[in-house]
Parts: structure tokens; C-alpha cells; sequence
């Protein structure tokens, strides 16, 4: 049974006033929540169990979502607390729901026409990361994507992070080591960002990827918000 991670548990801090009421991932475009559009692709490509991690408004994700039935899916929800853990410390505090295979996870607050289906079922290495164009917010990129799909921390061109990955659980295994001394490793439970843990893999040789030069958009503002749910609607 394969498993997927949804990280929905962030603020919205750049998405006020609209997130005061609602998180980021409910917020509607093209006549449904940002986090159903995941939620069908994911049981379209045969999962089955998914995990969403929350905090900010944590209670309105069972609210509108419920067990996950209405798309065959088991949900469960793994809530982070008051202050939402980051993108590694939020998987890590998910890791015992994931089970021991390799896990899709995915940012609840972005919309493409990614197939997850036609992802890998596991990546060659500790992680596989979907790659796009850098948007006009974000012009430096992330990456850089070599011939043979292995990703650098460093090196031109670079790509563009689309918040969509395959991972192994042994990505986390020695993250107190990779991390350090930052802010946030040592509260209870730790609060740290995934991205120190993908270098890390980088620099070993264990991550790999592709470029999706489809539809992607990070819905970071309402402007954007707005503009996806035109371009849905049309």
C-alpha cells in the first residue's frame, strides 16, 4: 500500500487576510480546496493512505475532509502542534504513520499538472525531486539538474523545487548530525527544514530527479491564488 505525505500545517503568513479564517491548502480554486486537487491525483495513481501534517487552523482539515472515503482514500492527520515543525521536523514528527516503503510528499499550497502516477515507485537514491522553470518570484532557482537526473546544491543552470518528492525514510535517519546546532533541532518535537537534509544527499550522490515542464504554480500570494482559479475555471 503505498503512502503519500501532505504538508499543509504553514501559516499562510503571505496569503492574509484570506488565511485569518482558512488554511492555506482550503482555499478554493476552481471550485474546490487546493489540498482535493492532490487528493484525487494521489488515488488516481493507486494511493490509499495519506498523511497530513497540520497546525494553523488544524481542526478544519477533518472538518472538510474527513476519513478521506470520498476519494478512497485513508486519511490521517498528524498535527504539529501550535507552531508548525518546517518541512523536515514536519516529516519526521509523520514518519511513524508513513510506514517503512518510500512515501510521496507533496506541498498542499501548490497546483500542476504533474502525473503522480508516472512518478517513480521509489527514488535511486534517499530522494527523487520533481524540477520546474523558475518562476518570475523565485528567479535563481534551487537546483541544478544534471544529465544523468542527479541534483547539485551548487552548479548552473538550476531549477526550481516543485514541492513534489519521493522519499526514504533513511533520509532522516541521521538529521540531528546534518542539522546541527539550528534553531529549533533541539525543542520538543524538533522544528528544522528538510532542505540541509536533501543537500546533504546531494553532496553524497543519493538525489536524484526530473524536469516537469508543465503547468506548476506556488500559490504564495492572493494575486496568484486568483489567477489559478481563473485559469481553472476557464
Amino acid at each position: 500500500m503505498r503512502h503519500a505525505l501532505i504538508f499543509a500545517a504553514g501559516l499562510g503568513e503571505r496569503m492574509r487576510p484570506l488565511t485569518d479564517h482558512t488554511p492555506k491548502p482550503l482555499l478554493q480554486a476552481g471550485g474546490k480546496p487546493l489540498i482535493a486537487w492532490h487528493l484525487e491525483k494521489l488515488a488516481d495513481a493507486g494511493v490509499h493512505y495519506v498523511v497530513i501534517n497540520t497546525s494553523h487552523l488544524a481542526e478544519q482539515f477533518p472538518e472538510a475532509l474527513g476519513d478521506g472515503s470520498r476519494w478512497g482514500l485513508r486519511i490521517r492527520y498528524a498535527y504539529e502542534g501550535p507552531t508548525p515543525l518546517e518541512t523536515g521536523g514536519g516529516m519526521l514528527n509523520a514518519l511513524p504513520l508513513l510506514g517503512e516503503a518510500p512515501f510521496i510528499a507533496v506541498n498542499g499550497d501548490i497546483h500542476s499538472d504533474v502525473d503522480y502516477a508516472a512518478l517513480p515507485a521509489e527514488p535511486q537514491g534517499l530522494a527523487y525531486l520533481v524540477m520546474v522553470d523558475n518562476p518570475t518570484h523565485h528567479p535563481d532557482g534551487d537546483f541544478m539538474l544534471d544529465a544523468h537526473g542527479r541534483l547539485h546544491a551548487d552548479g548552473t543552470p538550476r531549477l526550481t523545487f516543485s514541492g513534489i518528492g519521493i522519499y526514504r525514510r533513511e533520509l532522516l535517519q541521521d538529521w540531528r548530525a546534518t542539522i546541527g546546532d539550528t534553531s529549533g533541532a533541539e525543542a520538543t518535537p524538533p522544528r528544522f527544514k528538510l532542505a540541509p537534509l536533501l543537500r546533504a544527499a546531494m553532496a553524497a550522490g543519493r538525489a536524484h530527479g526530473a524536469h516537469h515542464r508543465g503547468r506548476w504554480t506556488d500559490v504564495g500570494t492572493p494575486a496568484r491564488l486568483a489567477d489559478l482559479d481563473a485559469r481553472l475555471r476557464r
